[in-house]
C-alpha cells in the first residue's frame, strides 16, 4: 500500500472536527486511504444499491445503527444524508464522528455548505504525487511517471497502461458523465475531450471548441463544468489585478491526471511523449498538478493562477503568498537558459509591490539561486510550494 502524505493531516482534524469530508477523482486512493487512518469504524459504500435503497427508506434509521459514526463512501450518491448527519453530530458532540467521501465536487460541496458548515473539514486527494510514488521505491524516470499518470492501481497491479486508461474511461468518465448529463452522442463527446487534451494548458476558447465538436458553446461550458466537478479537469484562472496592463481573462484548462491526458492523445510509450509536439504541454500539467498536490497533501488550498497581458506576456504560475506573489516558470528542457527568467523580470517590473522572487522549474538536474530567482528541478519542484 501506498504512503498517502495527507494521512496525518487527515488524522489530526478528524481530532478537530466531527466531519471530515474528503473530495477526489475516482480511484485516487480515498476510499484505502480513510479505511487504513481509521479501521476501527464501520465502512460503508453509498454505490451499494442495498445501501443507498436502505439509507432512501429510512435514513435516521440507518444512520442510528451505527451510533459511533461511519465512514460513508461516495456520498455524494445520497447527500439527503447530510442533513441527518448534521443533527446526530450537533446532539453528540463527538469528533471524527463521520468520514466522507466523495468524486462529484459540485454536488457535494453545495450539500455539505448547506448542512455541515462549520462542522465539516473539507480535504482533497489527487492521484500519487511523485514523493508518494518515490516512497513506494518506485523508481521509473520522470518521463514514464508522466505518461503513467498517478492512478495507485496502476503501479500496485503494473498495467499496461493504454488498457488501463481505456478501461478508466469507459467505466467511470464516460459513466458519471453520462449520468449527469445524459449524453445521447457518446463519440461527440469523445472528440470533445480528446480535443481539450490537445488543448492543455492553452486559453480557453468556448467558441472554437463548439466549432469543432459540432456543439453550441453552451453545451461546451456544460461539459467543462462538469468534467472540472468530476476531477477530470483543473481550470487555472488568470489572476486578476490592475498592473498597468489590460490582463487576459480567460482561464486556462489541464487535466487531473497526465496519464489520462496522455491516452486520449493517442500517446502509448515514452518515445512518443518525448517526441510528441505537446510533451512541454504535458510536462506543464504534470508541474502543475504536482504543486497542487503538495498543497493538498498537507490539508490547504494552492493558490496558484496565471499572468498574461493582451502584450503577449506570460507567467505559467502565481503563487500566492498573503498579499505576495511569487512568479514561477516551467520549462521542458533540461538545459537552462538565462532567457527562462525574461518573465520572471518582465513580472516584477509590472508589480514591484506584490512580485517576490522567482522560480524556475525544468528538467535537467541543478537546484541553485540565481540572483534573486530560484532554479529548481521537475522531481524535486514541490518543495517550491515551502517558499516563504
Amino acid at each position: 500500500m501506498f504512503k498517502r502524505f495527507l494521512t496525518p493531516y487527515i488524522k489530526d482534524l478528524a481530532n478537530k472536527y466531527p466531519v471530515i469530508t474528503l473530495l477526489g477523482p475516482r480511484q485516487s486512493g480515498k476510499t484505502t486511504l480513510v479505511r487504513a487512518a481509521f479501521p476501527e469504524k464501520p465502512y460503508l459504500n453509498m454505490e451499494d444499491a442495498e445501501n443507498r435503497s436502505l439509507a432512501d427508506l429510512d435514513p435516521k434509521s440507518f444512520l442510528t445503527a451505527y451510533p459511533k459514526g461511519a465512514i460513508l463512501d461516495e456520498v455524494q450518491r445520497t447527500p439527503h444524508l447530510l442533513s441527518y448527519i448534521q443533527v446526530i453530530v450537533d446532539e453528540v458532540d463527538q469528533k471524527g464522528m463521520f468520514i466522507l467521501t466523495g468524486s462529484h465536487q459540485a454536488e457535494l460541496h453545495s450539500a455539505v455548505s448547506q448542512s455541515l458548515a462549520g462542522r465539516t473539514s473539507l480535504l482533497r486527494l489527487l492521484p500519487l504525487s511523485l514523493g508518494e510514488i518515490r516512497s513506494a521505491k518506485i523508481s521509473d524516470p520522470l518521463e514514464e511517471i508522466i505518461l503513467k499518470g498517478g492512478y495507485p492501481k496502476i503501479y500496485k497491479e503494473g498495467l499496461p497502461v493504454s488498457n488501463a486508461y481505456s478501461s478508466y474511461f469507459q467505466t467511470y468518465v464516460e459513466r458519471d458523465v453520462r449520468q449527469i448529463l445524459r449524453i445521447k452522442d457518446l463519440i461527440q463527446f469523445e472528440r470533445f475531450i480528446k480535443l481539450t487534451a490537445s488543448r492543455i494548458g492553452q486559453l480557453v476558447n468556448y467558441a472554437s471548441l463548439a466549432s469543432d465538436v459540432g456543439v453550441s458553446a453552451v453545451t461546451i461550458k456544460e461539459w467543462i463544468a462538469v468534467l472540472e466537478a468530476t476531477y477530470i479537469l483543473i481550470r487555472l484562472e488568470p489572476y486578476f489585478e490592475n498592473f498597468g496592463k489590460r490582463l487576459i481573462k480567460s482561464p486556462k484548462l489541464y487535466f487531473a491526471d497526465t496519464g489520462l491526458a496522455c491516452y486520449l492523445l493517442g500517446i502509448g510509450t515514452v518515445e512518443q511523449l518525448v517526441k510528441d509536439s505537446l510533451y512541454g504541454n504535458l510536462f506543464e500539467n504534470w508541474v502543475l498538478v504536482e504543486l497542487m498536490k503538495a498543497r493538498y497533501n498537507q490539508a490547504l488550498e494552492p493558490r496558484l493562477y496565471f499572468y498574461r497581458d493582451v502584450l503577449g506576456w506570460e507567467v505559467d504560475l502565481l503563487l500566492q503568498q498573503g498579499s505576495c506573489l511569487i512568479p514561477i516558470e516551467i520549462k521542458s528542457t533540461k538545459t537552462f537558459s538565462s532567457s527562462f527568467l525574461k518573465g520572471l523580470h518582465y513580472f516584477h517590473e509590472q508589480a514591484p509591490k506584490k512580485a517576490k522572487g522567482g522560480v524556475v522549474i525544468y528538467s535537467g538536474a541543478q537546484t541553485q539561486k540565481i540572483g534573486d530567482f530560484q532554479l529548481f528541478t521537475a522531481a524535486n519542484c514541490s518543495q517550491v510550494m515551502e517558499l516563504g
